[in-house]
């Protein structure tokens, strides 16, 4: 890496050398005393590491940015033209004796765990993971560390999944007899990975797929990297009189219940969130069917993660961050919960941020 980008090689001496802990939270974010760089920060600093694209961990205003290298364009696409530097998976950089390296998270594409070695100590931050496969973005990959910081959206007993194949055999079934129906299918979810996940995850081969600008802008910057997805349809830039009946229609959560979403004529909606192993979550979003897919980890996937690191301090954030941390500490692991700003599977602000304007969709034909 150049020295343009804000990590440098080599070692350096900072006055925080003598810092004992590798993460510490600040006013700015998820800070490395010894490294002098943020990881994942809500409000600019210089030099700032991010581990994937969505809205809570990654924001604009840094002076220099360093991601994975599958994730650039995402992070690119995101934040706009600020200054970004990349690694390989497993590629490391040296930056004020702090050795750094990007290892896979399984939660969207280029979603990275980010590796943090300083005299003998190693820490990871995991960000977001999941630790189902996924064909859109590389497997979750265990890093053995002392201090591992964790994530706990999911961190009920309550939450365990069933595999992809049954959730998208589920789709599925319900596009096919809403075809059948003449029905078009509103698919909602995040229009970031959750909405790749599912474009190549169903059976294309039932009819065409539709989608909102947000998600359709998203679908090109992974084909760009290079993830094979089916054909879709950006909606809006459907000709008027266009018929929808039978298609499937994949937006962001926030244009469900729209004049957007209302344009397509009689439909079916359904929502994909692991909320939907909660039956009244789904009565509160008013749709006809929910899926429950999520782009993080369940239960087990959270347990398993953990003890792969072999940690023997483990930091929990944003989830059931009081819950995990218990269970952890009762079975002798040390564990404390970190109250940062990240926010876990929730309806994603910066979805419109991107992408066709919805009220160009002209509706179906009188």
């Amino acid at each position: 890496m150049t020295a343009a980008t804000g990590f440098r090689h080599g070692v350096f001496t900072t006055n925080s050398l003598m810092a004992t802990e590798l993460m510490e939270l600040t006013d700015l974010g998820l800070y490395c005393p010894p490294g002098d760089f943020y990881i994942d920060p809500w409000r600019p600093v210089p030099r700032a590491i991010i581990t994937h694209a969505h809205s809570d961990h990654a924001r604009g205003g840094s002076s220099h940015y360093l991601c994975s290298r599958v994730g650039q364009k995402v992070l690119r696409h995101r934040i706009g033209d600020y200054p970004i530097d990349s690694l390989d998976w497993g590629e490391t950089v040296v930056h004020n004796g702090v050795a750094v390296s990007l290892h896979p998270a399984g939660h969207v594409l280029g979603s990275a765990q980010v590796r943090m070695e300083y005299e003998g100590r190693v820490a990871v931050c995991s960000g977001d993971y999941k630790t189902e496969p996924d064909s859109t973005c590389k497997a979750f990959e265990p890093i053995r560390c002392h201090t591992f910081l964790t994530e706990s959206t999911f961190g009920l007993p309550i939450y365990r999944w069933e595999t992809s194949e049954e959730i998208f055999d589920q789709i599925d079934r319900w596009w096919k007899d809403n075809r059948e129906k003449g029905l078009v299918s509103m698919l909602y979810g995040y229009s970031l990975g959750k909405a790749q996940r599912m474009i190549a995850g169903v059976d294309a081969g039932i009819g065409p797929i539709y989608t909102h600008g947000a998600v359709e802008a998203l679908n090109r910057v992974y084909r760009d990297s290079g993830v094979d997805l089916p054909p879709t349809l950006s909606a809006g830039r459907m000709p008027r009189g266009t018929d929808f009946a039978g298609s499937l229609v994949v937006a962001p959560p926030s244009a469900a219940g729209s004049p957007w979403s209302r344009k397509f004529g009689p439909s079916s909606s359904g929502v994909a969130s692991g909320w939907m192993r909660v039956r009244g979550v789904r009565r509160r979003r008013a749709v006809d069917r929910g899926f429950i897919l999520s782009d993080h980890a369940d239960w087990p996937g959270l347990q398993g993660a953990i003890a792969a690191t072999g940690a023997e301090k483990v930091l929990v954030t944003h989830g059931y961050t009081a819950i995990l941390s218990r269970w952890l500490n009762e079975r002798g692991i040390e564990s404390q919960v970190l109250q940062t700003r990240f926010e876990g599977e929730i309806d994603d602000p910066a979805v419109e941020a991107s992408g066709d304007d919805p009220g160009e969709v002209q509706g179906p034909t009188a």
